[in-house]
């Protein structure tokens, strides 16, 4: 089984990166706190690759850096 990551760890061992997480377990307000990373790279577009290559039952994918002030999150 792979090891499952609080996002603090996550955050800290794939800092600025992609991160496609299996089996993620959220708060009340839908905020990541722990899961299993899958797969992470600094190109998203080869996180959002492996996950359609994977198709993983459960699954989350998120930003562990900052974003620039200019960007808009679309949920």
């Amino acid at each position: 089984m792979k090891e499952v990551l609080s996002f603090a760890e996550i955050k800290k061992r794939f800092d600025s990166e992609w991160v496609l997480l299996a089996d993620p377990e959220t708060d009340d307000g839908l905020k990541i706190k722990r899961g299993i990373v899958l797969w992470h790279s600094k190109n998203r577009d080869e996180v959002y690759r492996k996950a359609r290559e994977i198709r993983p039952n459960h699954s989350a994918i998120l930003y562990t850096g900052k974003l620039p002030d200019d960007v808009a999150v679309v949920l």
